[in-house]
């Protein structure tokens, strides 16, 4: 297979037959050794990640799919730590993309930028849907409908599109975890476009996209979060 790009947490090869692999890796965002989905470095290395993040996503994936969204899942080698996938071109520029953010409570960054308003953990009376472009260099800046659409981003339907199935989505993964006792505070997902144009959900769906807590308001790492919902 040929290597097209090497990512924080995953590298994704070209698998010769109209595929893409991408193989999952140990490492895990954050910083300082912490745990923190919305960091856009690398900060810790956790055994066995890789192998639970594609579980759980292949899990999840099973589940949206089934739900009727639209995804680029098509198999999974749980003994190989890799996901096939079908294609999907990106928003943006190639190789970055973008990033939707869905908020259920306010945490992580969102805390950190707006903590004069707003308290760890406090309800979002409404869940709030945030756009980042994917730029290390710039910390993964967010950007407004307006945005996107004057920087050729996004049309305008392609933006209130990605939102409806954001909402949709992150609801199905919500539930799941409502299922399990737990709570879904936050998540962030990819989105492309299939050889048709039609939008669909891509990369992965595991614990290292979305920041979890127990009902005793402990946050659930990645590796106990795959063991309760897919195992």
């Amino acid at each position: 297979m040929k290597q097209i790009y090497d990512g924080k947490t995953k590298t994704i090869f070209d698998s010769g037959d109209g595929n893409y692999v991408l193989q999952f890796k140990d490492d895990a965002c954050g910083k300082d050794g912490v745990f923190d989905p919305g960091e856009n470095q690398v900060g810790l290395t956790i055994a066995g990640k890789g192998a639970a993040g594609l579980k759980l996503s292949a899990y999840l994936f099973e589940k949206i799919n089934a739900a009727g969204h639209c995804t680029h899942y098509v198999s999974s080698d749980l003994s190989k730590a890799q996901m096939t996938v079908k294609p999907a071109a990106m928003f943006g520029k190639a190789g970055r993309g973008i990033e939707i953010v869905l908020r259920y409570k306010a945490a992580g960054s969102f805390v950190r930028r707006f903590g004069d308003y707003i308290a760890d953990g406090a309800i979002l009376e409404t869940p709030i849907v945030e756009i980042t472009i994917k730029d290390d260099e710039r910390g993964d800046p967010p950007i407004t409908k307006e945005i996107a659409v004057a920087l050729g981003i996004l049309t305008e339907e392609e933006y209130f599109t990605l939102v409806r199935l954001m909402m949709d989505i992150s609801g199905v993964i919500r539930y799941e975890c409502a299922g399990k006792g737990l709570e879904l505070i936050d998540l962030k997902l990819e989105f492309g476009k299939d050889n048709k144009g039609a939008v669909m959900l891509i990369d992965e769906v595991s614990g290292d996209i979305m920041r979890v807590r127990d009902m005793a308001g402990k946050s659930v790492s990645p590796l106990e979060l795959t063991k309760i919902l897919a195992e």
